[in-house]
Order: C-alpha cells, then structure tokens, then sequence
C-alpha cells in the first residue's frame, strides 16, 4: 500500500468517527461553552468540519501565513449546516487525495505568522497533524458532549453510552 493509499484508508475511517460526532450537536447548545478559555460548541465544530480542508490547502501550498491570510472560520448556524460544511471538506480532501503524487508529500511545508515560524515539515507530515487534530479536537467535543449529557459515540470501540452494565 502507498502513503497516498494509506492516508486516504486513514482520513475515511477518521470521518466515520467524526461523522458520528457531530451529527450528535443539538442545534440549541452551538453557544455553549464549558469554560470562559474554552472555544464554544459553534467554534469547535466548525474547526473540526474545516480541518479535512486542509489537506488540499497543505498539498497546495507552500505555507499558511496567518500575518497575510488571518483564519475567518465559516458561519455555522446548525447541525444541518456543519455536516454539509463537514461533508464538502471531506469531498475536497477526497478529491485530493486522486490528484496528489508521493513526491508533492516530501515537498517542505511551514505554518507562520509573520516572521515567526510556528513549524516547517514536509507535507505528508503536515497532513498526519491535520488528522491527529481531527482526533484531538473530536475528543474535546466529546467532553463537551458529556457535561451537556449527551450521549457520546465510540470512537475506536464501545463508548460508556454504547455499554449495557
């Protein structure tokens, strides 16, 4: 199996789980937050159905500049909107993913604002992070989730609402 292959296999097993996540966010609790630092629901969900984006914009580019391209995230309004928002990402990050060579994957790629540079790898590096944000966030929203007492799904087995005790 290629990485190509790889990564592809791994960015659809991640979207089922993410899938399931989401679709879980009453339209009511999108401004809740659990804490005056924490992102809200609104806020969270949309950067974990635009993160699948980037994998275009990271085989794409050589950079993202925050200091010439500032992060203006979408405005999402209910659940009906983030998994569209959610499913058009994944469609881009698909389509990609048929377009993309191994080399494109070793080309350099750096995250900066201005002059400070936040890191520099190669791009295949670049989406592994983009995924494992994917993870990481997903399992913020499941915190969020249980202190709203919402059921949460498994992620990689049974979650405790799955379980029968």
């Amino acid at each position: 199996m290629t990485i190509i292959e790889l990564l592809t296999k791994e960015l659809e097993q991640e979207a089922q789980t993410t899938r399931k996540m989401l679709e879980r966010i009453p339209d009511d609790k999108y401004d809740w937050q659990p804490h005056p630092k924490s992102m809200t629901v609104r806020q969270l969900a949309t950067h974990i159905a635009e993160l699948p984006g980037w994998v275009p914009m990271v085989l794409n580019s050589d950079e993202l500049d925050f200091a010439t391209s500032p992060y203006t995230p979408v405005e999402i309004a209910n659940t009906k909107e983030l998994m569209a928002y959610f499913e058009k990402n994944l469609d881009a990050a698909r389509e990609q993913w048929k377009n993309t060579s191994e080399e494109q994957l070793w080309k350099s790629w750096t995250m900066r604002n201005g002059q400070d540079i936040y890191f520099t790898d190669d791009r295949a590096a670049m989406v592994r992070t983009t995924y494992s944000q994917i993870i990481h966030h997903r399992a913020q929203m499941g915190v969020f989730l249980r202190l709203l007492n919402i059921p949460i799904p498994g992620s990689y087995g049974p979650s405790a609402d799955d379980m029968s005790f």
